[in-house]
């Protein structure tokens, strides 16, 4: 049984606060915790699941049980963040943050204040489908070791270095490269077909990209569109024009 303090803490991991303070993070469901486990970027900390879920994870591998507790599922509900909780959640420790990464040959993203966790956890998604290995992000972008960030990503997190910094001065001072600008009016996306390189600048889903970035932007580009809608959800928008800047 699970002491009245152990919850607490897990529990306290659903805040930005407690995860910044512990350098810890929970993730949750069996593909999810499977996936990190196997990736090198997080260390292990500790695996609640129920007995059959850690049953069947011995029987496939003993290298984590000195880590598993299994718990009931009453005990598993308080310690989950979704209404159904799924078998296991697991508290990880962030990742190592590298600030001083190569431009060079690279397509790095850079985030104006996305603040919706299935957002950005679509976005680092989708970045690491493509092949983006660096993501830099505001102070004010939603947390990438929010809960929903985490279930949205899967092993994503693992494979994305994501640098929270004043991204308007980090752009100011990291411009070997060509910064692109995405925006409602500005040139065809075709016409960057396979560059291959560049900072990419994704706005607010609100607001859009701010004055002072677009005033940093080499070039400013737009997805052109056919219908009615106002604009393209930041997170589609970023997959299109990956697709368009990675592929010749």
């Amino acid at each position: 049984m699970l002491s009245k303090a152990t919850i607490k803490d897990i529990q306290s991991l659903q805040h930005k606060k407690f995860r910044d303070e512990t350098h810890t993070f929970l993730a949750e469901g069996p593909k999810v915790v499977h996936e990190l486990l196997q990736e090198s970027a997080f260390e292990c900390v500790a695996i609640y699941g129920l007995a059959d879920w850690v049953e069947k994870a011995i029987q496939e591998s003993t290298e984590f049980e000195k880590y598993m507790h299994i718990v009931s599922e009453i005990e598993l509900s308080k310690l989950a963040t979704y209404t159904t909780p799924n078998k296991v959640v697991a508290v990880f420790k962030k990742a190592t943050v590298v600030s001083n990464f190569e431009l060079k040959n690279n397509i790095t993203l850079v985030l104006d204040d996305i603040q919706d966790p299935g957002n950005l956890g679509t976005i680092i998604r989708t970045a690491d489908w493509f092949g983006v290995k660096n993501i830099v992000c505001s102070l004010k972008t939603a947390d990438a070791y929010n809960s929903k960030v985490v279930q949205s990503t899967m092993a994503s997190l693992a494979r994305v270095n994501i640098l929270y910094t004043d991204h308007i001065d980090w752009v100011k001072k990291n411009r070997s490269v060509k910064v692109l600008a995405t925006l409602l009016k500005g040139n065809a996306l075709k016409e960057y077909k396979g560059l291959g390189e560049g900072i990419l600048l994704i706005g607010n889903e609100a607001n859009g990209l701010c004055e002072e970035l677009q005033q940093l932007a080499d070039e400013k580009i737009t997805i052109p569109g056919f219908g009615k809608a106002e604009s393209l959800n930041a997170a589609i928008a970023t997959a299109i024009v990956l697709y368009e800047l990675k592929n010749s």
